[in-house]
């Protein structure tokens, strides 16, 4: 009768009653906190609301009574041997609840069963602080790892740069080292003076002796092995630098961009004004002698 009991209760509160019947059997009659339990956990289920099929043996409500046996006395038995009335507690049991009775069971169901659904409204809550709190320690996790990742790029990419910018500050000065070692070659080949051409230059012409008869062999032509060269430069200013006969043009670009204080990353060409000849980069390859530039000469520095 107790079952009978939990089933009409659970029928009262407004439960289905194929849910009712499967939350009493599923919780072996066990009260009915246990099946307001098992309903609240199982409400998602699919098959909670198809018909309760009980297992064979098992009727709910209370157990299959077997036939009368000879073991066991019937009613009629049990009138002849006197027992002819009901204990009054079987009576209470037995006897139905009235609608008072009702009202209140149900009234204190309902409570009970807003009890435990703000206790599991509480849960739920808590659980989805924790869940927010982890995936808030998630988020902080990638956006650490993504932030070191960004800083070992950013410290490469600065590694890299400050390479280049070395391996072309030592280019500069291996070309300045290379124009030293030119210049105090040619002040030892030359003695620390100035170079012959500019000594012929400053000196007064001399008459040649000529020979008594006023006849001789004709004058060999002389063979230059070195160019005086003056460059203009783009703010107007000038230079002046030997080079070898046999050094290709380039080497003079090489020299303006070294002494000419051009700006940097400042492209320019060579060219001589009288006859005017802008020179390609084909002609940065070929030697001065050949280009005309011996033994002197005036370029001009002009943008390109």
């Amino acid at each position: 009768m107790a079952e009978l009991t939990t089933l009409e209760s659970l029928l009262d509160m407004g439960f289905g009653r194929n849910r009712a019947e499967r939350a009493v059997a599923n919780t072996g009659n066990q009260g009915i906190e246990r099946a307001m339990d098992w309903l609240m956990e199982h409400e998602n289920d699919p098959d909670i609301d198809e018909p309760y099929v009980p297992p064979v043996g098992n009727v709910l409500g209370g157990e299959t009574k077997s036939e009368s046996s000879p073991e066991q006395p019937t009613l009629a038995d049990t009138i002849e041997g006197g027992d002819n009335s009901l204990s009054e507690t079987d009576m209470s049991l037995r006897r139905p609840l009235t609608e008072e009775e009702k009202r209140e069971q149900v009234k204190r169901l309902e409570e009970l069963m807003r009890m435990k659904q703000a206790e599991r409204r509480e849960r739920e809550r808590a659980d989805e602080v924790d869940r927010e709190k982890q995936r808030r320690r998630h988020g902080q996790e990638l956006q650490q790892v993504r932030q070191k990742i960004q800083d070992d790029e950013m410290k490469k990419l600065a590694d890299q740069r400050r390479k280049e910018k070395m391996e072309d500050k030592m280019a500069r000065q291996r070309v300045k080292d290379k124009i030293a070692r030119d210049r105090e070659e040619r002040a030892q080949k030359f003695g620390g003076g100035p170079p012959p051409s500019t000594a012929a230059s400053s000196q007064p012409a001399q008459p040649s002796p000529t020979s008594p008869t006023g006849q001789g062999p004709p004058p060999t032509k002389r063979e230059y092995d070195e160019s005086r060269i003056q460059i203009r430069l783009l703010d107007g200013s000038t230079i002046t630098a030997v080079f070898k006969a046999q050094e290709p043009l380039a080497a003079v670009r090489v020299y303006v961009q070294v002494n000419g204080n051009t700006p940097e990353g400042q492209d320019f060409t060579l060219l001589s004004p009288y006859p005017r000849q802008v020179y390609t980069e084909l002609d940065m390859e070929k030697p001065l002698k050949e280009l005309g530039l011996v033994p002197s000469a005036v370029l001009v520095v002009s943008k390109k």
